[in-house]
């Protein structure tokens, strides 16, 4: 039986019905295109990156007039009724860059003209905003993180920190303590400036139940053992500037079909292989090993603050539950990760 190959139409339907699902996998999924159909497959795909309709990326396509679902953002400020907005900071499409309406939720930090952010996005039909946007966090800052025991009082709750050197306890005010309950250990983070005079305040972002159970173990044990699991805001902002790689000077290798081995969630992707069958008449029965690694020295540079950290640091420290890697996320799982359909 013949397989039926989609039309450019039927393609370009599918990638903006199903703007996670765009790889050749995916498509050639949907579709239900098999074997020596996959050649017919590509050849569209190609022929629809070449007259403009999608952007190219490594195996996986992806329209250049639409925004990926997680992007930074720079806050433009507000309308006359309030409403804050924001613009891409990268933008290849077409025309003007989207407008991002800016949803905001109880607890997210002040935002004003100018600020980086980095938000998850949903694209909506509307005459003045072509996505909402969702703050995930503010680039640049680096609010204090604590480990507790919470304690509920009338006019709220306090935390006590588990940390041998703090001598002070951190006001939760009413709403921001998450469902806690009293004799918890939660993790929290700071709301507010911290000023000189009266108990610093806190907002609970994570309950961790029972302080004798196995996740609740591993942060006291990186507390107890003073691991660093906080980036100073030197790093961060240093981390937060960084531009992804250009090309320049270097080999393109994104044809190779790369595999990484490792688990669903995990977000620091730093290596993967390839093999194939070598051709060479001197080499009967051999193969060509391609091996990936992340171009870490490209960005962590001698002398800078990222470089002192990750000195101090040495390496990244795992748990059952968790990991306290030795570079900031921006780097970890973002830079220097080597993520499906990426460049």
């Amino acid at each position: 039986m013949t397989t039926r190959i989609p039309t450019k139409a039927e393609i370009l339907q599918w990638i903006s019905d199903n703007p996670t699902q765009t790889s050749k996998r995916d498509i050639a999924r949907a579709f239900g295109v098999k074997g020596a159909a996959r050649i017919d497959l590509k050849r569209l795909l190609r022929e629809l990156a070449d007259e403009g309709h999608l952007e190219k990326r490594s195996r996986s396509t992806r329209d250049p007039d639409k925004l990926p679902p997680v992007a930074v953002l720079e806050v433009t400020g507000a309308d006359s009724d309030g409403d804050l907005f924001a613009r891409p900071r990268e933008w290849q499409g077409k025309g003007p860059a989207p407008r991002v309406l800016l949803v905001e939720k109880t607890g997210d930090p002040a935002l004003k003209k100018g600020d980086r952010i980095l938000a998850r996005l949903q694209e909506v039909t509307d005459e003045d905003h072509a996505y909402i946007g969702r703050l995930i966090r503010k680039i640049g800052t680096n609010p204090q993180r604590l480990l507790g025991i919470y304690r509920k009082r009338a006019e709220g709750g306090r935390i006590v920190p588990i940390d041998k050197g703090s001598d002070r306890e951190w006001i939760v005010a009413p709403g921001d303590e998450n469902g806690a309950r009293d004799g918890e250990l939660v993790e929290a983070r700071q709301s507010g400036p911290r000023g000189r005079l009266g108990l610093p305040k806190a907002r609970v972002i994570e309950r961790l139940g029972d302080p004798s159970q196995p996740r609740a173990i591993s942060l006291i044990a990186i507390h107890q053992h003073n691991i660093p699991d906080a980036f100073p805001d030197d790093v961060i902002a240093e981390a937060d500037a960084l531009e992804p790689a250009r090309l320049d000077g270097r080999e393109d290798l994104r044809a190779l079909p790369l595999v990484t081995i490792d688990p669903a969630d995990a977000r620091d992707h730093d290596d993967a292989v390839f093999a194939e069958a070598d051709s060479d008449k001197n080499n009967p029965g051999g193969h060509i090993v391609w091996v990936a690694i992340a171009d870490v020295a490209h960005y962590v540079r001698p002398g800078t603050a990222l470089d002192r950290e990750a000195r101090r640091r040495g390496n990244s420290t795992y748990f059952p539950d968790r990991v306290v890697p030795m570079l900031p996320d921006r780097l970890s799982g973002d830079l220097c990760s080597l993520h499906e359909g990426v460049d």
